[in-house]
Formats: structure tokens, C-alpha cells, sequence
């Protein structure tokens, strides 16, 4: 067994809810070799193509984990993974919520574009659809797919960022992968909604934290009120302009949003959980074209961490 290998203790825990053959499209190569693979890609940010022999054609470890990536089987090898924490009463539901920059490498750029054809123009026959113009259609093809790769251009250059929530004991709850320049409290909702930890047996999964700790990007109005609606207790400070401006209005200002300091001293879990996911070289650097290969690249080393711990 290789360094960063899964042990056997892992394989156990891992492989009743690996993916089974159907018996019509061929047998699967042997799991545990190939996931073995891509944690040692993950983990050390090689090329594909430089896959040490002993985990097999380095194509079908690349496929296997684009496929994982697509489908969710990354997301729910790390919900199982959850649950059976959940159950042996192993996870801390006081959680954080913070963001990360990943620099992307030269690799990550060049993904193929599917662009959609320009309309017909002058003598090219009738356009069907006149609301907007070919240069609008295109330009517009191109936002929707620099968001969909979540890449862009940030004070750090070439940037994507990683949102994420963590529990008490610095493990990854969720993530979630914008461009760069993403602003924090934007994904702060789709973060917690990506928390679910399925129940042993019938019912819901869990999906409420028992309270929660963020820095001052997530000190607006909009943030406070969902966590209000959720009946979710939290520890936010509020921003230094925010304050003045409620100050100035005097009684019309309203009171100033409840604190905890010993509570937010504990807000550190979600720093340490994203130097945890940043141990793997290919989550510290993103190499990855496609945005959703690279958020399964994330998932991959949450899940290691989840099973070392």
C-alpha cells in the first residue's frame, strides 16, 4: 500500500455505496485501484498522464473521476460518509462559513466553448429572434460560461474561489466553486442549503446546523434575515460603516445585531478545514478545465479528510 492509499478500515467504510455495474456496459475497473489514483493526483497535483503504473491506465482514473464529478457521486460518497458520523454522534453542528482563493494555473484555461451560432444577418434570410443581437447573444454565451467554469479575474489574477461550510471538528459540510471575484455573501445561502446529512434510517436529512460563526463579508441584511427565518442562532460582527450608519438614524436605527466573542473565537474551525483541503496540491492550485471536474477534485479531498477522521 502506497502513501495517502485507502486503508483497509476506509475501503470498508467507503465501499458499500460505491457505484455498481449493471452488467450491460461492461465491468467497472476495480474501484479501489482507481480511487487510490485520483488521491494521488489529488493530493499531489501530478499531470494525468504522469499516474504512477500501479493504479492502471491513467485514462480510466481521469474518466472515472470526470464522471464522479458530473453525475454527484463525489457529493454523495461525502454525504454517506456524513451520515455514518451522524450516527455515531461524531459530527459538531456549531459550524463556520468562509471562502478561499484558488489560483488557477495555466491548465485550467482553454476549455472548448459550445457556442451557439450567430443569427443570420443582411441578405442571410429573417431572424427568427430580433430581442437582441448576435454580439449580445455571444457575449452573453461567454458570461454564462465563464460562471458555469467558475474562473475569473480577482486581485489574485486568474482565480477561482472555494465557499465552504465546516462543523466543529474542521471537516468540510459543503463547497461550492465561483469565479474569483465572486463576493462572499452571495453563495452564502447556496452554501448551508448544500448541507445535508442523510439519517440512518427513514426521515429527512439533516439540513439546520445548530448554530453558526462568519467574519464580517456575511454582515448584511440579507444573510441575517435567512438565518432568521431558519431559526439558525449565529455570530456575525457587524461591519464598522453599518454601525455608523444605524448610529446616525438614532431610535429609527433599530438595535445593533446580537454578538458572542467566545462563540466567534470558535469561528476558526472553517480556516482550519480550508488549510486541510489545501494539503492537496490540486485543490491549492486549480488544474482543472471544467469547473465541475474541479469541484469534484474538492470533494475528493473533503472525503479523504472524512475518513481520517
Amino acid at each position: 500500500m502506497g502513501r495517502g492509499d485507502l486503508t483497509d478500515a476506509e475501503w470498508e467504510r467507503l465501499q458499500p455505496f460505491l457505484p455498481v455495474s449493471n452488467g450491460r456496459c461492461g465491468r467497472w475497473r476495480d474501484h479501489r485501484q482507481v480511487i487510490n489514483g485520483i488521491r494521488h493526483r489529488v493530493r499531489t497535483g501530478v499531470q494525468w498522464r504522469d499516474l504512477p503504473e500501479r493504479f492502471g491506465p491513467w485514462k480510466t482514473v481521469y474518466e472515472r473521476h470526470r464522471l464522479w464529478s458530473g453525475d454527484g457521486t463525489w457529493e454523495r460518497l461525502l454525504q454517506q460518509v456524513q451520515a455514518a458520523a451522524d450516527a455515531a454522534g461524531e459530527i459538531d453542528l456549531d459550524i463556520s462559513v468562509d471562502s478561499t482563493i484558488v489560483r488557477a494555473h495555466q491548465h485550467a484555461a482553454g476549455a472548448r466553448t459550445d457556442l451557439p451560432p450567430v443569427p443570420a444577418s443582411k441578405g442571410g434570410g429573417e431572424v427568427e429572434h430580433q430581442d437582441e443581437t448576435p454580439w449580445q447573444s455571444l457575449v452573453g454565451r461567454l458570461v454564462e460560461v465563464v460562471l458555469e467554469e467558475g474562473l475569473g479575474r480577482s486581485r489574485g489574477g486568474f482565480t477561482s474561489k472555494l465557499h465552504l461550510s465546516a462543523d466543529g471538528r474542521c471537516r468540510p459540510l459543503s463547497l461550492i466553486v465561483t469565479p474569483g471575484q465572486r463576493a462572499d455573501c452571495t453563495q452564502f445561502k447556496p452554501v448551508l442549503e448544500k448541507i445535508r446529512v442523510p439519517r440512518p434510517g427513514p426521515g429527512r436529512p439533516r439540513t439546520k446546523p445548530d448554530s453558526l460563526a462568519a467574519d464580517k463579508a456575511y454582515s448584511n441584511d440579507p444573510c441575517r434575515e435567512y438565518l432568521r427565518r431558519r431559526s439558525i442562532r449565529h455570530t456575525i460582527p457587524e461591519k464598522t460603516d453599518s454601525q455608523a450608519a444605524r448610529l446616525r438614524k438614532g431610535s429609527r436605527g433599530g438595535r445593533p445585531p446580537g454578538f458572542d466573542e467566545e462563540r466567534y473565537k470558535k469561528r476558526n474551525p472553517v480556516e482550519r478545514a480550508i488549510n486541510r483541503l489545501k494539503q492537496s496540491r490540486a485543490v491549492a492550485t486549480r488544474y482543472d478545465k471544467r469547473g465541475y471536474v474541479f469541484l469534484g477534485t474538492a470533494m475528493a479531498a473533503a472525503l479523504a479528510i472524512w475518513l481520517r477522521t
